[in-house]
């Protein structure tokens, strides 16, 4: 089931659209995980895609 994360838009919107795109995927496997709440995945996941922008850029 893939989550929505509408109160978190204001964290999402300055992101890259490349790492929006990742952190929405990596929010939607921590939340099948279940071991977070929406904000604590929404948080965990822009800081994964953000790391994950600067190891694609180099």
């Amino acid at each position: 089931m893939k989550w929505t994360f509408e109160n978190h838009e204001m964290d999402l919107k300055n992101l890259n659209p490349q790492v929006r795109k990742k952190a929405l995927e990596i929010a939607n496997r921590l939340m099948e995980e279940g071991d977070y709440t929406k904000g604590e995945a929404i948080k965990q996941a822009i800081k994964e895609a953000r790391e994950w922008f600067l190891d694609i850029q180099g």
